[in-house]
């Protein structure tokens, strides 16, 4: 096998650790995605059989334009939310309000800034996962959204270093993404709002998302950058916390910008039709990212069910879907029972979760911070004006929670002398940094947080919320030392060289204690921020940090390094400092940070959080990167290292990280003993087999174009996206090319008998025989320290292939141990947890390979291990 080179140029894979032959020639450039149809019918099994019930009785009932105003986005800011259907007001069905953002309620005051998902990464808390997604549903709920737009799992983080939305999901591993993108999903749809995981698949980079926006950097592209993934890779890799999602019943899930083997991830068969509806029993509907939607009928036939915001491009008042699909239902290029699966997958999400009767209509507006505006934002006051927003406070008392996932997702990294906790007798304590400071804009004073000024609580882009206040470092600090009447002064202009070096050195002098914040930021593509169009250009600190970092640590012996990150940065000059006392990896904490932070700092809190991600020397270390110059005109991102990123790559090309995955310390010690494993009895796996059902319609579709022309007495909103014709001659009727031209429509997308079910394909999550627990593994994990500590004991696998990892990520529980106690850990390992995706059989097997475990408190202090006789 001859060697290649990854995207970044001074990487280079020898053949003794190249990935498998499979994962690079399903990489190149223009690789191309196979065709999969018909698109499969829902079957309402399992949880949803009482949703598709209810559904089911509705879309009897509805007339062709009310099925396809189920589906089509009204347009963008014409109504409430940044998403909005249309509804069915005859029979009291109102439109979805569909928002952002993953961390909070976006464009909208009285609401919460919850930690970023890669802090709730970092607690490796399940509980946490699933409190934080209750609590940003109740605030959803109350403000009136159906359907939130989170949880993250795409971009997984392939760059480690760069993607300008990793901090949106928890990890670059599967399974511990899958696993709290799962209690997320419990969390939200507890409520009865409906949750949304996103970007379904492959949006790895910001860089080429979208050719407007590409456009306006400069770059000549003609469509969307291509993640050019080989099958088993994107199985065991990209897929996997998806198949989490659907085995927890999320009700919607959002196909991604990118293309992905150069078909558009929103019109790609495979991936919709074959991997998430067949494969993985999905049961729900699949919406479109804002302006994803590429096609009309070539989109629905390969699994689309619905389009945001409604129109082709923001305002331009066409659409794919809206009249275009009624007239496609005529001239029957979609069939019919293609519609009334999207409408019955759209009623039933709202159905599964109770929200027909929890959520009460919207009591905001996302275009105006104003009580009063224009009903109709796009269009203007002319059509209308009233009271759009009602200030609605939705909070309750989240800010304990979000305090409590801050301090927990704070992750110790370096604690030279024991130096923390801090005890509060320093004679002077000092804060230097801007990113310990506040906006002096405001907390909220640039839009979508599109910049870094001050303390950094949250990345840029729709995935943020406006937070209601903003406790700064600085601030909880100060509160901290004078509530004690110590002494304390700051500086928060990193500018200021001169005043810092003057005040570490008589911090040093009096035996003080000098705490240095800094940060690095990024986030969506839409926002250039100091030329980081969404992904980071470099590894390095932010707002001119290093420069203040090493002017205070040169003169003062006890600096406290605190990081604010939407990922990795590179400090192994800091670890090997022996001024910086200790370092504390924050995160983008959300509203509580410096209280967060100084609940940590002070031992209020002793740090359990581990690193969701592996902290490297240099850039080259990762193997990955963002691809910044397009190479075609369709951008080609050739995912040509497999399943070696983050700690798999470290581990497969032997590099030393700074900080490896999994590592975190503690103001207490942890010993690991006594590992036991139960193999339990379980019936053999039974790859599937069969067909479905024929296709089912629901109620009669009348084909006189004259009733679906637009009612008389109606008052037309301009731009707004409509689902009548306005014409009776559907070929003038809007016209859209790829209406009506047979020759698109895909051989056997019209099939209407029945599909064959692929051998790993099963309702809700997959062949449930990939969800048996065949082992149990038994951990004692003692507390050998002197205070109260939360331990996560992580188990890894080693599969044994000589392709495979050298160990994947299968087990984590965190785990709160008083001094002197020992608690049992027990990890379930299911048979997809010991499985490798076989390109051939098209199914998840065990391989005959030995498989290990090994148990201990990261990716590389592993100190207990045994063979699974599988």
């Amino acid at each position: 096998m001859t060697s290649y080179t990854l995207q970044f140029p001074d990487v280079t894979y020898p053949d003794a650790l190249s990935p498998h032959p499979n994962a690079v020639s399903g990489a190149q450039s223009n690789q191309t995605s196979p065709p999969r149809y018909p698109s499969p019918w829902g079957s309402g099994a399992g949880e949803w059989a009482e949703a598709y019930k209810k559904a089911i009785e509705v879309v009897e009932q509805l007339t062709l334009e009310e099925k396809v105003n189920l589906t089509t986005g009204t347009g963008w800011q014409q109504e409430q939310c940044v998403g909005q259907t249309g509804g069915v007001p005859r029979l009291g069905i109102r439109g979805h309000c569909l928002q952002d953002s993953p961390v909070g309620v976006r464009y909208t005051d009285f609401v919460s800034l919850f930690p970023a998902g890669i802090n709730v990464g970092a607690t490796w808390d399940k509980r946490l996962a699933y409190e934080r997604g209750r609590a940003m549903g109740f605030e959803s709920r109350d403000k009136g959204v159906t359907v939130q737009l989170g949880p993250v799992a795409g971009a997984l983080g392939r760059a480690s270093l760069a993607t300008g939305r990793n901090w949106e999901g928890f990890s670059p591993d599967p399974y511990l993404t899958g696993k709290l993108f799962a209690d997320s999903i419990r969390g939200i749809q507890s409520t009865g709002v409906q949750a949304c995981a996103k970007h379904y698949v492959g949006n790895e980079q910001e860089h080429f998302r979208q050719v407007p926006e590409s456009r306006d950097y400069g770059f000549n592209i003609t469509q969307p950058g291509s993640s050019n993934i080989d099958d088993q890779t994107l199985h065991e890799l990209y897929v996997w916390p998806f198949a989490d999602a659907v085995k927890a019943g999320v009700a919607s899930v959002m196909c991604s910008y990118n293309l992905v083997n150069n078909s558009q991830a929103c019109q790609n068969s495979y991936l919709l039709n074959h991997v998430l509806k067949s494969e993985l029993g999905f049961q729900g509907y699949v919406m479109s990212d804002w302006q994803a939607t590429a096609s009309g009928v070539p989109a629905i036939l390969a699994g689309l069910d619905m389009t945001m915001a409604g129109d082709i491009r923001f305002g331009d008042g066409s659409s794919y879907f809206g009249p275009n699909l009624t007239i496609a239902v005529l001239n029957g290029t979609v069939p019919q029972w293609r519609l009334d699966d999207m409408a019955v997958r759209i009623l039933a999400g709202w159905y599964l979760v109770g929200g027909d009767t929890e959520v009460p209509n919207p009591n905001f507006q996302s275009w105006t911070p104003d009580t009063f505006g224009a009903v109709h934002a796009h269009v203007g006051s002319a059509w209308g004006t009233g009271l759009v927003n009602q200030h609605v406070d939705v909070r309750r008392e989240h800010g304990r929670l979000i305090r409590e996932i801050g301090a927990a997702s704070t992750v110790l990294l370096k604690n030279d002398r024991g130096i923390l906790p801090l005890n509060n007798t320093a004679r002077l304590t000092a804060v230097f940094g801007e990113d310990a400071g506040n906006n002096p804009n405001g907390h909220n004073g640039c839009r979508n947080h599109a910049c870094d000024i001050g303390t950094l609580a949250t990345g840029w882009g729709s995935g943020q919320a406006s937070s209601p206040y903003l406790v700064s470092p600085d601030a909880a600090i100060q509160h901290e030392v004078v509530s004690r009447f110590g002494s304390y002064e700051s500086i928060t202009n990193n500018s200021a060289l001169t005043q810092i070096n003057a005040l570490a050195r008589r911090v040093n002098d009096v035996g003080g204690v000098c705490l240095v914040f800094s940060s690095a930021d990024s986030g969506e593509g839409f926002a250039n921020v100091d030329g980081n169009y969404g992904d980071r250009k470099n590894l390095t600190l932010w707002q001119g940090a290093d420069a203040v970092i090493a002017n205070v640590s040169a003169t003062c012996n006890n600096t406290i390094l605190v990081i604010h990150s939407v990922g990795a940065v590179e400090i192994e000059q800091y670890k090997e400092n022996p001024n910086i006392t200790a370092i504390l990896w924050a995160g983008l904490p959300g509203e509580q940070s410096g209280n967060a932070i100084a609940d940590v700092l002070y031992g209020r809190v002793n740090p359990g959080a581990k690193l969701p991600f592996t902290m490297g020397r240099k850039r080259s270390d990762y193997g990955t990167d963002v691809l910044y110059t397009p190479n075609q005109e369709v951008p080609q991102f050739n995912f040509q290292e497999g399943v070696f990123i983050d700690y798999r790559g470290f581990d497969h090309r032997n590099i030393t990280p700074v900080y490896e995955f999994g590592f975190g310390l503690s103001y207490t010690t942890f010993e690991y003993s006594d590992l036991v494993v139960e193999k339990l009895d379980v019936a053999d796996y039974k790859p599937t087999t069969g067909t479905s059902r024929p296709a089912p319609t629901y109620g009669k579709i009348d084909n006189d174009t004259s009733t679906h022309t637009f009612p008389q007495n109606l008052t037309r909103i301009p731009l707004y996206i409509y689902p009548w014709l306005n014409s009776t001659n559907l070929s003038e009727s809007y016209g859209a090319a790829n209406y009506g031209n047979n020759s698109l429509i895909p051989q056997n997308a019209l099939n209407n008998s029945s599909y064959s079910y692929p051998p790993s394909s099963g309702p809700n999550g997959g062949n449930q025989g990939l969800w048996d627990i065949l082992f149990h593994t038994r951990v004692n994990v003692t507390n050998t320290g002197s205070v109260l500590g939360d331990e996560v004991p992580q188990l890894y696998i080693s599969l044994g292939g000589p392709y495979d990892p050298k160990i994947v990520l299968r087990g984590f529980e965190r785990v709160r141990i008083n001094p002197g106690e020992t608690v049992q850990v027990t990890f379930p390992l299911a048979r997809r947890d010991l499985a490798s995706w076989d390109t051939e059989k098209q199914d998840w097997v065990v391989s005959g390979y030995e498989k290990k475990v090994f148990v201990g408190s990261s990716s590389r202090d592993l100190p207990l291990k045994a063979v699974l006789k599988v």
